[in-house]
């Protein structure tokens, strides 16, 4: 496969632990950086090939929930 073609995603996130920091301590912030950046998401929704129409399926039911969400926080506001 020609390199033009291949699309390639690296994260590199690194955290420098003190000489005298837990490990425990340096684990759970380099877990809250990659949180943060959502790394673990972004490899989650990579991690097999989804179809663009199942792409948009899934985007569409999205922004439903969030409109229902809302017309439902405006309604309770009515009662």
């Amino acid at each position: 496969m020609h390199s033009a073609y291949r699309r390639e995603v690296r994260f590199i996130s690194q955290i420098i632990v003190e000489d005298n920091e837990p490990l425990e301590k340096a684990l759970k912030r380099f877990k809250r950086m990659v949180e943060k950046e959502g790394i673990i998401r972004e490899w989650k929704r990579r991690e097999y090939y989804e179809k663009p129409s199942a792409i948009r399926n899934r985007e569409k039911k999205a922004l439903e929930r969030k409109l229902q969400k809302k017309t439902r926080r405006s309604q309770e506001g009515r009662y």
